[in-house]
């Protein structure tokens, strides 16, 4: 498989590890430095900053390619790319997070939340660490385990001081992530954790994505691939 890579930081460069050592070969890395690079591939896999993955995906979606997509922090134009996706016929998958472990982690957190809405004197609340180089905050993956926690609340930034569910974002060298959710009430606590011990699960899960991908029309997400 002929694999374009959107973006080539630090997980541009854990995912062509492990796609060389599957067999794939990377034939584009797109950066600031090539951004307007011409390349042919079987699928592109987008982990770019912020401000390039509308361009990324749109350019690889109207060149009839499909794309994996992990950059978080630029979903209001996700609608734009999926119908995009649904002119050109092709397809198209976004994840705040690709790993397994992360994703069952998802699961968890909504039974959790499922059980927890019987016991309205719990309050939920959610903390994300992450590496410094991490441009986006709260993560994607905090996001999405608010909006797991709680169907009728908004998420807002701890430090806002804002209604609904806080999220602290704290950032410190060589994290890969480490998510926290609690339900607290003034007499218990009780707390979930997901903790990555490196970034090998987020690149093999999107470079077993784009395997999944191929031959496919449509858009997509984890669940499809892991079948969660």
């Amino acid at each position: 498989m002929k694999i374009a890579l959107l973006g080539y930081g630090r997980m541009g460069k854990a995912i062509e590890k492990i796609a060389v050592e599957r067999g794939h070969t990377i034939v584009a890395k797109i950066d600031k430095d090539n951004e307007n690079e011409s390349y042919v591939a079987d699928v592109a896999i987008n982990f770019s900053v912020p401000s390039a993955a509308y361009k990324n995906i749109s350019d690889a979606l109207k060149r009839k390619i499909p794309v994996i997509c992990g950059t978080t922090a630029w979903l209001d134009q996700l609608g734009e790319i999926e119908s995009l996706c649904r002119e050109k016929d092709g397809a198209f998958l976004y994840a705040s997070n690709f790993s397994l472990g992360v994703n069952l982690f998802f699961e968890l957190n909504k039974k959790l939340a499922t059980m927890m809405a019987k016991h309205p004197h719990y309050d939920v609340s959610i903390e994300e660490i992450h590496h410094t180089k991490k441009i986006d905050k709260p993560s994607g993956t905090a996001i999405t385990l608010a909006e797991g926690a709680s169907s009728d609340q908004k998420w807002h930034l701890k430090e806002d001081q804002g209604e609904g569910i806080p999220i602290s974002a704290i950032r410190k060298d060589d994290v890969p992530g480490t998510h926290t959710v609690t339900h607290h009430s003034e007499i218990d606590e009780i707390s979930i954790t997901h903790t990555a011990l490196n970034r090998h699960g987020f690149a093999l899960g999107a470079v077993v994505a784009a395997e999944w991908i191929l031959g496919k029309k449509g858009i997509f997400n984890i669940k499809d691939v892991l079948q969660l």
